[in-house]
């Protein structure tokens, strides 16, 4: 019969050690600006302070970090750190496009901006086909209707609608897609 430890041998991730010393890294960043960030004010009780629970998960966080910290330093290494670091990053790629994404739409506007990067992150993805590019523009399509038509959301329009012919088309363009 198989021990926890030994459980916990086989299913232990190589880039424990890595994620555990972000975390603390973290964990500090946000205690030294801690009190920058929510101070503590004059006549108001301890408890009641605006600071006291930021304060306590915050000391939580760099408590639980430096445990997680140790515990990957006194583990056995097992090979493997460097590939699962290499995936981690692989993944920040995502959040660039979400970042282009972000600084596109204030001038594409909201539906090109959507349907363009849908289609790009299907092609991406691996998916070439057209039922795949088609589904990908239907879908950018149903988030810009249901967002700006049925919710509501106000996203600023983009510089491009600038140039269409003034009037009721450009007003609906602005205020719908």
């Amino acid at each position: 019969m198989k021990t926890f430890q030994d459980l916990f041998r086989r299913y232990r991730r190589p880039g424990d050690f890595f994620i555990a010393l972000l975390s603390l890294l973290f964990a500090l960043f946000l205690l030294v600006n801690l009190p920058t960030q929510a101070p503590m004010v004059d006549n108001v009780g301890f408890f009641s302070q605006p600071a006291f629970w930021p304060g306590v998960a915050v000391i939580s966080m760099v408590i639980f970090s430096a445990l997680h910290l140790f515990g990957a330093l006194v583990s056995e290494r097992i090979p493997g750190r460097m590939e699962e670091v290499l995936a981690w990053f692989k993944a920040t790629e995502f959040a660039a496009w979400f970042m282009a994404y972000v600084w596109v739409v204030p001038i594409m506007g909201y539906l090109p901006a959507t349907l363009v990067f849908t289609v790009l992150l299907t092609l991406r993805l691996g998916y070439r086909g057209w039922r795949w590019l088609l589904a990908a523009a239907g879908f950018g399509l149903v988030v810009v209707l249901l967002f700006k038509g049925f919710l509501n959301v106000r996203i600023p329009a983009g510089e491009v609608y600038q140039y269409l012919p003034s009037g009721p088309v450009r007003s609906f363009f602005m205020t719908y897609l």
